[in-house]
């Protein structure tokens, strides 16, 4: 039987349209029925390019006994971030505020004010690599409801105030100084991977933001400790596994330090990103901005990502990114949409545009 996604347009939330989870999506209504219950709300947050998304949702949201779990003490939304960026910005930004990190499934449990007090993403159905299982979060969650509400209150409140407080004010006429740029640069030589490149530990992502930061820095500068970090960097993914040799295109991230083993997600704009990275590092290194050759990368990236005329796009993005009739798709994934496929395939015109992130 069909749950409330049913009527909803998102290509995500049909996908988990008969799931046995009583879904409800992002409205008035259900913070209304988790009052009138007197039950916290589960805010299940993620896209239909998401290959743990798919995963958790076929572990746990179609698991009858978990869903009746669900159903007996919780109000459970689901929200597709590709349609609620807002709403997806403002909990992810608690997730990563209390546990230091995030990404998608986003699992969130709010009061019925809507106030976050416990945060997650990814959950197995059994405890995994130290990791608590979905069942076993939502039995504490819910003891600690019906048993310590003062105690989770004030939590939420807490976490509330606290990013209130955290709030940062976009439209301030002061840039960053040289003083902000330089810590932000003595941060970023200090998680450097000299031998591999890149920044930090597994899994790795192409830190395309950061990249463009140390060449502005270079060019600013001429700081060339900022631009050896951007060319080895680059020169590292361009010949890892991470790039795709045959095919072209970047995928979401490597899986291991090395850039060898890539999770075989490859994003639209993640590659358009690394292809302004590249050419802007083409340019700083060329014979008219410095001396020695200019970086040149491996023939296979040239021959995939490079336009074959100006103004055209990438090889890589005309070919992967165009479905058989003509119309666009967003990303490639290796996430099979496994959630609810009868509903996906009856409510899913062939010209619907994918989401993905």
């Amino acid at each position: 039987m069909a749950n409330r996604l049913a009527q909803a347009t998102s290509p995500y939330l049909l996908q988990h349209a008969e799931n046995p989870v009583d879904w409800w999506p992002w409205e008035a209504g259900a913070f209304e029925e988790a009052r009138r219950r007197d039950v916290p709300v589960l805010l299940s947050v993620g896209y239909s390019a998401c290959h743990w998304c798919h995963v958790m949702a076929h572990e746990s949201f179609e698991d009858d006994a978990t869903a009746a779990y669900l159903n007996e003490h919780f109000v459970s939304v689901k929200v597709d971030r590709e349609e609620r960026p807002d709403v997806d910005a403002v909990y992810m930004e608690a997730v990563q505020a209390a546990t230091g990190q995030g990404g998608w499934p986003m699992t969130v449990f709010l009061t019925p004010d809507a106030e976050p007090f416990y945060f997650g993403t990814y959950f197995p159905p059994e405890p995994r690599h130290g990791m608590p299982s979905f069942r076993q979060v939502l039995q504490g969650v819910h003891q600690a409801w019906a048993e310590r509400r003062g105690e989770v209150t004030e939590v939420a409140g807490k976490i509330v105030r606290d990013l209130a407080g955290r709030e940062i004010s976009y439209g301030d006429a002061q840039p960053p100084g040289e003083a902000e740029l330089g810590q932000a640069l003595l941060g970023l030589t200090r998680e450097y991977d000299p031998q591999r490149g890149g920044f930090g530990g597994a899994p790795k992502f192409p830190p395309s933001m950061v990249i463009e930061f140390l060449l502005r820095h270079h060019a600013r500068t001429g700081a060339e400790g900022a631009l050896q970090m951007a060319s080895d960097t680059c020169e590292r993914m361009a010949r890892g596994g991470i790039y795709d040799q045959l095919g072209g295109g970047f995928a979401r991230y490597s899986v291991d330090r090395e850039w060898v083993v890539p999770h075989f997600e490859k994003m639209l704009y993640d590659n358009a990103l690394l292809c302004r990275v590249y050419a802007h590092l083409w340019r700083s290194t060329a014979p008219s901005s410095r001396a020695g050759s200019p970086w040149r990368p491996p023939t296979s990236w040239s021959a995939n990502c490079a336009p074959p005329r100006a103004a055209s796009p990438p090889r890589w993005t005309r070919t992967a990114t165009t479905a058989p009739a003509g119309t666009s798709r967003a990303p490639t994934t290796c996430g099979r949409p496994r959630s609810s496929p009868r509903s996906w395939g009856k409510r899913t015109p062939s010209s619907r545009r994918s989401t993905s992130a």
